[in-house]
């Protein structure tokens, strides 16, 4: 036993020796690009992050209706229509056929109240099927299973990376996910860090991304500028402890709806409150609330990219 024990541990062992070689392969094979991960679109958060890495956790967390599910899908949007890069979407909140309305409002930048109502015309038609097109030919795949819990999520994730090479993987959201036993009696606390584990693990295992969104606590509704904090990360320290980039939304603008004397300004603010290998920082997006789509204040050549 102890032998087949010793050489399970020697199989993971890697001498620091090689590890140097292969850094500096990576190195050597680099071009200088800002980005040396997955691109988001989202010109300055690819800048100060450099992409989404391979092997990381990346958690986007916020208060409900700031837009977590819109920034996914459009990072989604981006990552398989613009690169050419499978993603894969589990969505524990929204149907398959809800989140497909939303990539295609946000694709054509149409309304999303509209398109509900089927108060259509036919430019709008137009306009939605050379959306459409794009979509269609986009490497996007959509998971929507009911009581999904972190085993099946991740052996869900390892067919589909083996089958389509996914580059991307997102889950909406992680307190939505089934706890691994019904019998037992884990605190949702020790419930939400094994999923968190779980989902550290799988992007180490598959060497991609892993995009996992999160509900913040209400502390930023009894704060005052209601700016988002980690430690309002929700029922679980261990998401904080495990991420290795935390992205917070926050949207002013949501906070005073009704108010006749307010005037929105469409502006998110995208908090990187945690960066394991790089600085943090908050960055702003535009939000266009008609068609649920987020978008960089200006284009990429003043960033230059």
């Amino acid at each position: 036993i102890f032998q087949i024990a010793s050489r399970q541990v020697g199989d993971h062992a890697v001498s620091l020796e090689n590890l140097l070689q292969h850094t500096f392969e990576n190195l050597s094979n680099a071009d200088g690009s800002m980005v040396t991960g997955v691109a988001t679109g989202y010109y300055k958060l690819d800048e100060l992050t450099s992409g989404l890495q391979n092997g990381e956790m990346i958690v986007v967390a916020s208060r409900p209706s700031m837009g977590k599910t819109a920034l996914a899908c459009n990072m989604a949007e981006y990552m398989a229509v613009e690169d050419g890069r499978p993603v894969l979407l589990f969505s524990l909140e929204m149907s398959k056929e809800q989140l497909a309305q939303r990539f295609l409002c946000a694709r054509s930048r149409y309304n999303s109240q509209k398109l509900r109502r089927g108060n259509i015309s036919p430019e709008d038609w137009t306009r939605l099927q050379m959306a459409a097109g794009d979509l269609e030919k986009a490497p996007i795949f959509i998971d929507d299973s009911a009581d999904l819990n972190i085993l099946r999520l991740r052996a869900k994730a390892r067919r589909m990376k083996a089958s389509h090479d996914i580059q991307c993987i997102f889950a909406d959201y992680l307190q939505l996910m089934a706890p691994m036993s019904q019998g037992r009696n884990d605190s949702r606390q020790q419930q939400i860090a094994e999923m968190s584990r779980g989902l550290k693990a799988l992007a180490r295992e598959l060497k991609t991304p892993v995009v996992v969104l999160s509900q913040l606590n209400r502390g930023p509704e009894d704060r005052e500028g209601h700016r988002p904090r980690m430690s309002d990360l929700r029922e679980s320290g261990a998401i904080e402890q495990d991420a290795d980039v935390v992205i917070l939304l926050h949207r002013e603008d949501y906070y005073h709806r009704g108010e006749a004397e307010y005037v929105p300004n469409g502006v998110t603010e995208v908090i990187v409150a945690k960066q394991r290998n790089g600085p943090t920082d908050t960055i702003r997006l535009a939000f266009l609330e008609e068609c649920i789509r987020f978008e960089n204040f200006a284009s990429e050549e003043v960033y230059g990219f």
